[in-house]
């Protein structure tokens, strides 16, 4: 049997040293990898951008980590958390913006949600029907910065930098006007209401219009402001007058301005400079006076239509108008008056001279003037403006017939003579008039016109039983003449054969007289010797 291989001879172990490295080469991913997150965490932290907060009434269309804060519709921040406040009245929504930003967020920096709504005749946030809804920012000019805010309820008019001029307004009401309605200038839509308010007191608005640049420029201290709405129908000696701005200001309302051409030259308003609002174009450019006198016209007539703010006209050209009107009882007479107090504006009693001088004022003392006037016949009169509505207006004007006067001077406001009016004088007359016929004696008369009426009944009665029979009789003769005659005239009755050979003896007649007249004018000696023989 063959021995079995014998087999190699193995290698001696040799020990080798562990190296100090193999531990850190194991570890080097995750120390990487901690580096990697802690740059991350750096860089995060770094660019991280500025938190703010911005308070709602409502969170519908917030969404945390959805809605985005846009800026000139771009995004600047996100929605982190929408909450609650601590006392449930609105909701708190807290954002994160662009390190970017930082320098957006000062004290009056606006923000709004932007969803759809019509507001003043504009329509805004349509495509956030599909997009969503999402916040709104509008940059301020203030340097001090700021992190918490108050959301506007609406968007505001007009963006930050837009060129133009913020003026102030006060009306009575508000009437048909919404923020956004439009403002107009010769029929050009120039700007919006951006704001209103109620005043402290109760007794009207404050309005802020916007006038974008150029038109601000028009805008004069002495510039009218008026609503525009609806449609104005005035009727005057050229026919119907419709005025309006535009079909926008018809529906939803806007306002109007103009400068008075007088005072056109006047420096540009300022921003924010306050003016009345008025209600009409008609009171807007009336002439406002600088100098009001107060007067009292004590009438004794009806005031039925006469209202305040009626017209005090001095024959065709408006002084004043009605302030109050009053009831007054006189103790002495027992009668009742109507006190109507007046405002007078002298300036308009000016004067020019023939030859088209500048002229002025008539006098600069008013008393003096006013007891003048009076001593000439110039009194107050009720009259009627308007037919179909029976308006009243005061008339002055001058009354040479009216009883001297004076002007009370001890009263006040001062009063000034009146005269009773066209109306009240027509009644008068009719007074008297009716008077003067209660005095005609109408039953003595209707009796004598019952006698004379009866005896026309007698007279009457005996014209049928005497006159008439005998007026028959005669009116039978008379037909019976008639017939005769008719008779007689026939051409073949005896007269008109008698007459005829009657005419014809005339005719012969006259035929000799001829003759003989002839002979005689050519022999006239024969009168004496008679017709000679015709000699053989």
């Amino acid at each position: 049997m063959s021995r079995p291989p014998v087999p190699p001879e193995l290698p001696e172990a040799v020990a080798t040293p562990r190296s100090r490295w193999r531990m850190q080469i194991v570890w080097l991913v995750p120390i990487i990898a901690v580096l990697i997150g802690g740059w991350l965490a750096v860089k995060a932290v770094l660019e991280q951008g500025p938190t703010v907060t911005i308070s709602f009434t409502t969170g519908e269309g917030l969404e945390a980590g959805k809605t985005k804060i846009k800026f000139k519709n771009v995004d600047v921040g996100v929605v982190k958390s929408v909450t609650l406040s601590r006392d449930h009245r609105s909701v708190v929504a807290t954002a994160e913006l662009v390190k970017d930003a930082s320098n957006m967020l000062v004290d009056d920096t606006r923000f709004w949600v932007v969803r759809p709504r019509i507001s003043g005749g504009t329509v805004s946030g349509i495509g956030t029907l599909l997009s969503g809804s999402f916040i709104g920012m509008d940059l301020g000019a203030s340097t001090k910065s700021r992190r918490d805010y108050v959301g506007l309820e609406t968007p505001p008019v007009f963006a930050s930098g837009v060129p133009g001029r913020e003026f102030v307004l006060k009306s009575e009401d508000m009437g048909s006007l919404d923020i956004g309605s439009p403002v107009f200038f010769r029929r050009l839509q120039v700007g919006q209401i951006t704001s209103y308010s109620l005043d402290a007191d109760g007794k009207g608005v404050t309005l802020r219009v916007f006038v974008n640049a150029p038109y601000d420029k028009y805008v004069k201290n002495d510039t009218r402001f008026w609503h525009a709405s609806g449609v104005d129908v005035s009727l005057g000696t050229d026919g119907v007058k419709v005025n309006t701005q535009s079909v926008v200001a018809i529906l939803i309302g806007g306002l109007a301005f103009q400068t008075p051409d007088e005072t056109t030259g006047q420096s540009e308003a300022a921003v924010r400079t306050e003016f009345m609002l008025f209600h009409d174009r008609a009171e807007a450019m009336k002439r406002h006076d600088r100098i009001i006198e107060s007067y009292v016209f004590n009438f004794n007539d009806s005031v039925r239509g006469l209202t305040v703010g009626a017209p005090v006209d001095f024959r065709g050209i408006v002084v004043g108008e009605v302030a109050a009107i009053y009831t007054r009882f006189d103790q002495a007479k027992k009668q009742f008056s109507i006190p109507v107090e007046v405002r007078l504006y002298p300036e308009r009693f000016t004067s020019r001279y023939q030859s088209g001088g500048s002229g002025g004022r008539l006098s600069s003392d008013p008393h003096r003037m006013a007891e003048w006037l009076v001593s000439q016949g110039l009194r107050a009169q009720l009259r009627t403006g308007n037919l179909l509505t029976g308006q009243l207006y005061v008339a002055l004007d001058f009354f040479p017939a009216a009883p001297k006067a004076e002007v009370n001077w001890s009263a006040n406001p001062p009063e000034l003579p009146t005269v009773p009016g066209g109306l009240q004088s027509l009644q008068d007359s009719v007074t008297s008039l009716v008077a003067k016929l209660n005095k005609i004696p109408f039953e003595g008369i209707g009796k004598d016109a019952q006698k004379t009426l009866a005896d026309a009944d007698s007279l009457l009665k005996q014209l049928r039983t005497e006159v008439m029979p005998q007026a028959r009789d005669t009116l039978a003769a008379a037909q019976t003449a008639l017939d005769s005659a008719n008779g007689a005239l026939q051409p073949n009755s005896q007269l008109q054969q008698g007459t005829t050979d009657a005419m014809r003896e005339l005719a012969r007649t006259a035929a000799a007289f001829r003759t003989l007249a002839d002979y005689l004018e050519r022999h006239p000696e024969a009168l004496i010797r008679g017709k000679l023989e015709d000699k053989k």
